[in-house]
């Protein structure tokens, strides 16, 4: 184990930020298991209120249960096995999504197939307890016939810039789509689904929907084309959405869609099966088709379950990966996309194996908790993994007073991964379980002031030493100029810090504006005396993007960009 060593005097602080830089090279992974004696899991994902509870949908059993602190609680949050239908290997309790403003609505959504086969999409409520939901507070948004008991779809997902809620649909079933419901756009099956849950009853059509008063088609179509959209995701940073859509006899696929895409994509089942005709197996596409970013063979397996676009924070390197796999081989694999091309294409299974005994098989779903970190589901072994550095790097260090005199019980949280620790009675902290690369870390301890320090590096398999000396609030130097700082942290998930200092007492007024230009908010608007300030802005109820902040005070005028990411 290695070892390196940064000493730190901080001249103002009480939430001090330090920037960890970063090393080019990529972060060697591995997994290890969170969860386990589950049955049948099919999805994992965390709610916009706790980053760290992640909340396990069970497929037969009709149960959601929750994982916190390392343990499966014994009382599920959710029990509907009375209304979940079981029969055929695709139905039962599929898709969770959490409402973008759960924090304060409690709703959350889920998708199940009933006993007569059918699919429903129903909204639910959290009680006054966190982790228990009422299961007689179901509204149904919608049903949606099935004729087979196959190709059920199952995936949910808020959009991070539009806040609509996506369905994934898939054909119907049987095989080859014989009725050709996936081209068929006045079916709902065969498509990606765009509904507005905050209006209507029970829902709302998107103006902005592609066949909006179009005759004959279903305006809640958003994408066609599709057999079997088992799991899809966006990239919480920018909004691409990437779709694993399982084949037919020969082909697993990717499909893509821009954030900036209008919608209507037409991706080409059952005219295609990947970048090859299927029916008619010649001469199958008259145009306009979109074709898949990525095929496979079952060569390497005969399902594909899509993955994630990596956006956490304890792997920085591996920022805007994308992952997948196959559920029956297990292979597990990683690219990046950049709108045009593949790159970075790499096999994880051997990589990301548990070792010490335990495998990863049938991969039914990966899942993302509320810090970006990645998981892969077990279904046959009923396991959940997390997806880590395999020679973590770490930081320990100690949090003194101007005296020398080590602080207790001042919190150090490495930002953007849920990681942290409090100083011992000697002021002593240690952080592992950090990739290669670059991280935010906030010192908290009452009575001191902020600061932003660069400059400490965190490698793999070496601890950094941090050495952090506390002035106090009354030894802080009166601004010499006005400055607007960068937000902290950036990017953020629920709340973020925007610090300013002035140089005389003025009105200071800081708006937010989204990425058209247009004003969002505005955090202050008032006059304030000279020294350094902060505002917060709480984005609970804001959808994911890019976002800049506006600081006007006196003749003092400076605009910086945010990045909101859930």
């Amino acid at each position: 184990m290695k070892s390196a060593n940064f000493a730190i005097t901080i001249i103002r602080a009480s939430l001090a930020t330090l920037f960890l830089i970063t090393g080019c090279r990529a972060t060697d992974l591995t997994t290890v298991r969170v969860a386990s004696g589950l049955n049948q899991p099919t999805y994992v994902t965390s709610s916009p209120v706790n980053p760290k509870v992640l909340y396990i949908l069970e497929q037969t059993s009709g149960l959601i249960k929750i994982q916190r602190d390392g343990t499966v609680l014994p009382r599920p949050f959710l029990n509907i096995h009375d209304r979940v239908g079981n029969t055929g290997g695709e139905r039962g309790l599929l898709g969770l999504a959490f409402h973008p403003d759960y924090a304060n609505n409690g709703y959350f959504f889920i998708d199940y197939t009933n006993y007569s086969g059918n699919t429903k999409i129903s909204r639910f409520q959290v009680t006054s307890e966190p982790d228990s939901s009422d299961p007689n507070s179901e509204f149904v948004v919608l049903t949606i016939a099935q004729p087979y008991p196959n190709h059920n779809g199952g995936m949910l997902a808020f959009g991070p810039n539009d806040g609509y809620l996506y369905i994934g649909m898939g054909d119907g079933g049987s095989g080859g789509d014989p009725e050709n419901r996936a081209q068929n756009d006045n079916e709902l099956l065969g498509k990606i689904l765009r509904i507005d849950i905050n209006n209507g009853q029970p829902y709302a059509i998107p103006l902005s929907n592609p066949f909006v008063g179009i005759p004959g088609k279903r305006p809640e179509i958003w994408a066609k084309g599709v057999r079997n959209p088992w799991r899809f995701s966006f990239d919480n940073l920018n909004g691409n959405l990437y779709i694993g859509d399982v084949g037919q006899n020969l082909w697993e696929e990717i499909d893509f869609q821009s954030a900036s895409s209008p919608g209507g994509e037409n991706y080409g089942w059952r005219r295609m099966e990947g970048l090859h005709c299927y029916n008619p197996p010649a001469n199958c596409d008259p145009g306009g088709l979109i074709y898949p970013i990525y095929e496979y063979s079952h060569d390497l397996g005969c399902s594909i379950t899509g993955g994630y676009v990596y956006r956490g924070g304890i792997l920085p390197t591996l920022a805007g990966t994308y992952f997948f796999a196959d559920y029956c081989s297990a292979r597990i694999w990683s690219f990046s996309f950049d709108g045009s091309n593949i790159v970075d294409f790499t096999e994880r299974t051997t990589e990301l194996a548990p070792g010490s005994g335990q495998s990863i098989n049938n991969i039914s779903s990966f899942g993302r908790d509320g810090y970006g970190e990645i998981y892969i589901i077990d279904y046959s072994d009923g396991e959940i993994y997390k997806i880590i550095p395999r020679h973590p790097g770490s930081m320990r260090g100690n949090i003194a007073a101007p005296s020398g005199q080590g602080i207790p019980d001042a919190i150090i949280t490495v930002e953007h991964t849920g990681l942290d620790d409090t100083t011992d009675s000697e002021g002593q902290f240690f952080i592992g379980g950090l990739g290669d690369g670059t991280f935010n870390a906030q010192v908290t301890f009452p009575d001191f002031r902020d600061t932003i320090l660069t400059g400490i590096v965190i490698a793999e398999n070496e601890t950094t030493n941090v050495n952090l000396t506390l002035s106090s609030i009354t030894d802080t130097p009166i601004p010499s100029a006005f400055e607007l700082f960068q937000n902290y942290p950036n990017p953020f998930n629920i709340s973020t810090n925007i610090d300013y200092e002035l140089a005389q007492q003025c009105n200071v007024k800081i708006d937010i504006y989204d990425i058209s230009g247009g004003q969002f908010a505005t955090l202050i608007n008032e006059i304030e005396q000279v020294g350094h300030h902060r505002v917060i802005w709480n984005a609970s109820d804001v959808s994911s993007g890019i976002y800049f902040y506006r600081m006007k005070a006196g003749t003092f005028d400076a605009v910086k960009k945010l990045a909101l990411v859930k």
